[in-house]
């Protein structure tokens, strides 16, 4: 990594909170987590941004929002967000070989209608060459109101900002998904 982490002890109490919730949960401290709390009022709004993006009561399916996370992950080329969200959307119930299809999605037929049209989507906002055109949005809508086309689009940007982060700053895997990264990645 270009940055280092700090000691967990070196961060104020109530980020170490935040640690603790994710040791719990992950078994670990992220890393990421790590380096944006080098500056605890940034990582403060991006804790609350991810929370409420992936809230449970999310008007987008939890395995929609993960197949999103994943697909700019790959795009991005973020080790770290592949392994975590490959692993969240397993958890999700997304099976081993769909998830190991996402990065050919087109060419599977593993995804529904509302799943290919959220991934268009994605990759019009990810790609740079390309841009989300008004086919797009009309599609989007037949399967979204508008509150869950903000929401979709808040995930896609947040995961671009996120992966972007890691990936500049080589945030590596942390191990958490038994699929090989080589596979996931094929592009």
């Amino acid at each position: 990594m270009h940055v280092k982490t700090k000691p967990v002890s070196a961060y104020p109490w109530y980020i170490r909170l935040f640690f603790f919730k994710q040791k719990k949960t992950y078994g670990k401290v992220l890393e990421p987590g790590m380096l944006w709390a080098r500056s605890p009022k940034v990582f403060m709004g991006v804790a609350l941004l991810y929370g409420a993006l992936n809230r449970k009561s999310s008007p987008l399916t939890p395995s929609l929002r993960s197949l999103v996370t994943v697909r700019v992950s790959q795009i991005n080329h973020c080790e770290f967000c592949i392994d975590i969200n490959a692993t969240t959307l397993m958890k999700r119930g997304v099976s081993e070989e769909k998830t190991e299809e996402l990065a050919h999605w087109q060419q599977s037929d593993k995804f529904d209608e509302i799943e290919r049209v959220a991934l268009e989507y994605t990759e019009a906002m990810t790609y740079s060459d390309q841009e989300v055109t008004p086919k797009q949005i009309e599609q989007l809508k037949t399967h979204f109101d508008d509150d869950a086309l903000v929401e979709l689009t808040g995930m896609i940007a947040f995961q671009n900002m996120s992966s972007k982060f890691n990936s500049a700053l080589e945030v590596p895997s942390q191990g958490f998904c038994k699929i090989p990264l080589a596979k996931l990645e094929e592009e």
